[in-house]
């Protein structure tokens, strides 16, 4: 019998905002352990949360770039459970009202149809981040300056079926994540963690396997590999017959194997019940559509638009798709151009290589980009060969000059004069007598050195294409 694999992801994302879900306490990485904490998010008794706002903004953009329906009614609810990184002993989340709900998120996927891969989401709700344990050789001690931190839940449905589905999955969400502000997704900083339910069935079939969940995954790598260890364990013990259980269990990153932790919880495990100190969340008309204002272009949509409106290549798009500031950059200078391809090799092969060399950033260029289209039109006219315009690229990297005057200044123009290549020519036939001898009796390759003596005579300013046709006129007569 063949076996699919089924797999659902809960990631949580802590979102970009300057304080706390419920205070004013800042929300920042790496400051001394519990310094960033107060009685509030410490849940002392008699305290009162007060919403963040810009919380709940990135909430719903989430669900707006997620295609979700935005509910007018929300709430929070407390979930119970007791951890030593939870000082309350309850974490506020948002149970069965949450703020978005149905959505999905297609991404580029080669293995599907099309290579373009559809997940539902369920819903992408807002709670609290907890804080974090820390075990030393004969201690642990727990940092609450995370505890807190506004965190995004986003549920997919179980429509991942392959572990690298799933990378491509993390990997296009974490870009719209950040593409739009919504969190930096910096993994080593844990911003973003994910826990992987997965099961298996017969393939075709529709009712799910008993689901395993690994918990607190903190890479997309580890996620993949995780996934490569679960879904053949789990094949395994179905074809011995086996019966899997619903169960938590982690993942050992230097061993390369999943664990039991503990048998899995259900929704009543945690006894839910509304927050009783904050109200429902309502939004209202006009308060969407400031929300709706801040939709960028998403990931997928700029690649698009760039091969339709600029008629790049698919690699093109995608590097200037992955590095926005280098794509605005492209843009601006392509603007109009009857050769974008030209500006993109540019943009996309010598700028960087020259930020590299001098450890520079694209911010701090001293040639604006409408320069580009110029040297591209100095190439694409015969001005200047595609040699010295890489002398040129380099020199206005430096200075910041423009690139005619920079050709002027060190009299770069390319010579078209057909006359003084006629005589350029003659004196490397006479000079070469073998190499014109070869080309004559049908060596073809012979004339590529005839021209490299030609452009080497002229210092590299001759026409390169007129060159070739002036000699071979020249060796036919």
């Amino acid at each position: 019998m063949e076996y699919e694999a089924v797999i659902g992801l809960e990631t949580h994302v802590q979102l970009k905002t300057k304080s706390k879900m419920w205070c004013g306490c800042p929300n920042e990485f790496g400051a001394p352990p519990n310094t960033n904490v107060c009685p509030i998010c410490l849940g002392m008794p008699g305290v009162l949360p007060v919403a963040n706002e810009e919380a709940l903004r990135l909430t719903v953009l989430t669900g707006y770039l997620l295609n979700c329906e935005i509910p007018r009614f929300a709430k929070f609810d407390r979930k119970n459970y007791f951890y030593p990184d939870s000082a309350k002993n309850y974490q506020v989340t948002q149970y069965d009202r949450p703020s978005t709900a149905n959505g999905w998120l297609d991404f580029e996927f080669e293995a599907a149809p099309e290579g373009v891969a559809r997940v539902r989401i369920t819903r992408a709700h807002l709670e609290e981040d907890v804080g974090k344990n820390n075990h030393f050789d004969r201690h642990s001690g727990v940092d609450f300056n995370r505890g807190g931190v506004p965190l995004l839940e986003i549920v997919s449905e179980p429509d991942l079926r392959s572990s690298d589905m799933a990378y491509a999955y993390l990997r296009a969400l974490t870009d719209i994540l950040s593409r739009a502000g919504i969190s930096d997704c910096d993994l080593e900083k844990g911003m973003v963690r994910c826990d992987v339910n997965v099961s298996v069935r017969p393939k075709g079939s529709n009712t799910l396997g008993a689901k395993i969940e690994i918990k607190n995954m903190n890479s997309f790598s580890g996620v993949r590999r995780a996934l490569d260890y679960e879904i053949p364990r789990q094949l395994d013990a179905v074809r011995r017959g086996e019966v899997l259980r619903q169960e938590t269990r982690r993942w050992d990153d230097v061993a390369g194997i999943t664990e039991p932790m503990r048998s899995k919880e259900d929704a009543h495990d945690y006894r839910y019940f509304p927050e009783p100190d904050l109200m429902p969340f309502e939004p209202t008309e006009a308060w969407l559509e400031e929300v709706r204002a801040r939709i960028p272009e998403l990931p997928r949509q700029r690649k698009l638009r760039l091969i339709k409106d600029f008629e790049l290549p698919e690699g093109d798009a995608q590097v200037l798709t992955d590095n926005l500031a280098l794509g605005h950059f492209f843009e601006a200078a392509a603007a109009g151009y009857r050769n974008p391809k030209a500006i993109a090799n540019w943009v996309i092969n010598n700028l960087p290589a020259k930020l590299t060399e001098t450890s520079t950033t694209l911010e701090s260029v001293k040639f604006p980009a409408e320069f580009l289209r110029e040297l591209a039109d100095l190439v694409d006219s015969g001005k200047i060969s595609s040699k010295m315009a890489q002398d040129v690229f380099s020199e206005m990297f430096v200075s910041g000059v423009r690139p005619s005057a920079i050709v002027e200044q060190k009299g770069l123009a390319q010579v078209s004069d057909t006359g003084a290549i006629e005589k350029l020519a003659a004196e490397v036939i006479a000079a070469n007598p073998g190499p014109a001898g070869d080309y004559r009796a049908g060596k073809v390759a012979a004339l590529n050195f005839l021209k490299g003596q030609v452009m080497k005579l002229s210092k590299s300013k001759a026409n390169p294409a007129l060159a070739g046709e002036v000699l071979e006129r020249l060796l036919k007569d």
